[in-house]
């Protein structure tokens, strides 16, 4: 019989109760035994098992804890990462790391002093989308690749006041947020780029952050752009996809997200499967024919993060988020900014 990870989580927003719980639940692997909330005790009404505990020092001291799950503000992911691995505690850390590449670097080194595995959530690598276009890619279908275009929009013209991605703090705005993801996913396939152009805006009257951006990755022969913004009404492609033999348009997002906020359990045969409406349209010319047709989305299966930290703990395997990966895409969105 197999040892399970015993597990404690920091924080039950959005993050915890929607993106880390649930997995760490649904994965037979892993033991939730303890969640560090402030003021109530929200994840007991999911799981009465987990004892609530209002401090992460709860947790640093739990000789029992092989494994913290950090999902709090971004503010406060250095200090609590750093504590954990003093603690000689494996940690999860929430995307996108922390707010400067410095800081990142020194856990980096610090999970390497204490021989000890430091996983960054960037759990997009999973969306059924990005797995099918990473497909298509490997498989070489498009011929040369010289233009990635990639979509994180939405429609939110308000900004929340108590927000904390809304406030003017370190870490805050939607490069930080949303612009990690399509920075990961782009770094992952194509590596760190030749040149970086960045426009970045606060289009929303009276944010204090930035809610718009688009970026140019360079690279030799490659043109990838990646934008995303909260004024927008009229949801356009997710991917463009653009070679030499063809081209790939996917509307829609992964429904992951909505189904975890709707309460659904990770697991099933029908878990990821994307709606038959959103499948991609690939267009391809071969012979001066030109020809289209649809192309099936992977399903996306963010239970593949927690398979790997598992893999990694327990089997030694590689780890397919590295956290050095994701401190390049923290000095990315630094060059974006201009630092």
């Amino acid at each position: 019989m197999s040892r399970k990870i015993i597990v404690g989580l920091v924080g039950f927003g959005l993050s915890g109760k929607v993106f880390h719980a649930p997995f760490i639940d649904a994965n037979p692997d892993f033991e939730l035994i303890k969640v560090v909330e402030r003021k109530h005790n929200n994840s007991q009404k999911i799981y009465p098992y987990v004892a609530v505990v209002r401090n992460i020092s709860d947790l640093l001291n739990d000789k029992e804890i092989d494994l913290i799950v950090i999902t709090t503000p971004n503010t406060l992911h250095f200090e609590m990462v750093k504590n954990s691995l003093l603690a000689g505690k494996h940690v999860v850390v929430e995307k996108p790391f922390t707010p400067t590449s410095a800081e990142a670097k020194q856990l980096i080194d610090l999970a390497k002093e204490k021989n000890l595995k430091l996983f960054v959530y960037q759990n997009r690598r999973w969306d059924g989308d990005f797995l099918t276009i990473k497909k298509l890619i490997e498989n070489n279908v498009l011929g040369g690749l010289y233009e990635y275009e990639a979509h994180f929009d939405r429609y939110a013209p308000k900004f929340k006041d108590n927000a904390w991605r809304d406030k003017n703090l370190p870490g805050s705005g939607i490069l930080f947020d949303l612009g990690s993801h399509l920075i990961d996913q782009a770094l992952s396939l194509f590596g760190f780029p030749e040149k970086i152009e960045a426009d970045i805006q606060s289009q929303r009257k009276e944010s204090k952050v930035d809610d718009y951006f688009r970026l140019v990755l360079r690279y030799e022969k490659l043109k990838v752009i990646l934008t995303a913004g909260m004024l927008v009404d009229k949801i356009g492609p997710r991917f463009i996809l653009k070679g030499n033999n063809g081209e790939f348009v996917k509307y829609g997002i992964d429904p992951q997200e909505e189904a975890l906020k709707n309460g659904n359990i990770p697991r099933g045969k029908d878990w990821g499967k994307d709606s038959e409406k959103y499948y991609g349209s690939l267009k391809t010319i071969k012979d001066g024919n030109i020809s289209e047709k649809k192309i099936k989305t992977l399903a996306g299966r963010y239970q593949g993060f927690y398979h790997n930290v598992y893999d990694v703990l327990e089997k030694g395997k590689e780890m397919m988020v590295k956290p050095e990966e994701a401190a390049r895409t923290i000095e990315i969105i630094e060059k974006a900014f201009g630092n």
